[in-house]
């Protein structure tokens, strides 16, 4: 499998960049995991947005699911969507409608976003939404996703992330606070994808994400063999951050960069 780092930002895009998305492609099977804010002008870089079979989103906060808006309206109104031809597309009968694969109650979260300013079921006109439960396997193509709750600030879930070519696997652990769950569903993986956001824990006491210490301890603990921390902002040192990480994880570790391409 290839994955390649779409966006890296926080809950606020780097300058230039995009939250979280990650392609994932398996021969010509084509995921991508996560949608937020300024991914779907990225994904086009990499990959035809009519080409990609499934959408699978780890949580409902914005940052991780925004720009299925602007890619719902590409999939409505583009010209190759038509079915009369415009420009040089043809038209079409059988215009691409990808699966989007999300959370319990995610498409009446759709709906509220949507619409406050236009049709409410965009997006579950323009996808093919299943809403999945905690521990769910959901198969696409030769992409198998295994999805595992962990503790944020709403229902947030882990994606292993395995082919039935016998490829590697990789682990997303979405947005979390310190957890056992994120342990376990990366236990052994070849490629740990695990947030640090933070530079010391939250000061209220409520957590519910990373420092890079605490996702290098959580690597290590799981026994990844390959470690990329993300979430990170662009305001932080990206060194210092690789370096704290690196400290507890025992290892060398590397900080996700939009373009980067990793192979398991």
């Amino acid at each position: 499998m290839k994955i390649t780092v779409l966006g890296k930002s926080p809950s606020w895009q780097d300058v230039d960049g995009a939250c979280s998305g990650y392609l994932v492609e398996d021969g010509d099977v084509c995921v991508l995991l996560d949608c937020g804010n300024g991914v779907f002008s990225k994904l086009r870089r990499f990959c035809d947005y009519v080409d990609v079979d499934a959408v699978a989103i780890s949580h409902l906060h914005a940052d991780h699911f925004l720009d299925l808006v602007p890619y719902s309206y590409a999939l409505t109104y583009a010209p190759r969507q038509q079915p009369v031809p415009v420009d040089r597309w043809p038209g079409t009968d059988h215009p691409a409608r990808p699966r989007l694969i999300a959370p319990h109650g995610a498409t009446e979260t759709f709906r509220r976003v949507v619409g406050a300013w236009g049709n409410e079921d965009l997006i579950e006109k323009a996808f093919a939404i299943e809403e999945y439960e905690p521990n769910a396997t959901v198969e696409v193509g030769t992409i198998r996703l295994h999805f595992q709750e962990v503790p944020h600030f709403t229902e947030t879930f882990a994606i292993d992330v395995t082919s039935s070519n016998g490829s590697g696997r990789l682990t997303f652990g979405a947005d979390c606070s310190p957890t056992d769950d994120l342990v376990r569903i990366a236990s052994d993986t070849d490629l740990l994808i695990v947030e640090a956001t933070l530079p010391r824990p939250e000061r209220t006491g409520v957590r519910g994400h990373l420092t890079p210490a605490e996702a290098g301890e959580h690597a290590r603990r799981a026994g990844a063999k390959r470690v990329v921390i993300t979430h990170i902002s662009d305001e932080l040192d990206a060194g210092w951050a690789r370096d704290q990480a690196a400290e507890t994880f025992g290892g060398p570790v590397e900080v996700a960069r939009e373009g980067a391409v990793y192979e398991v």
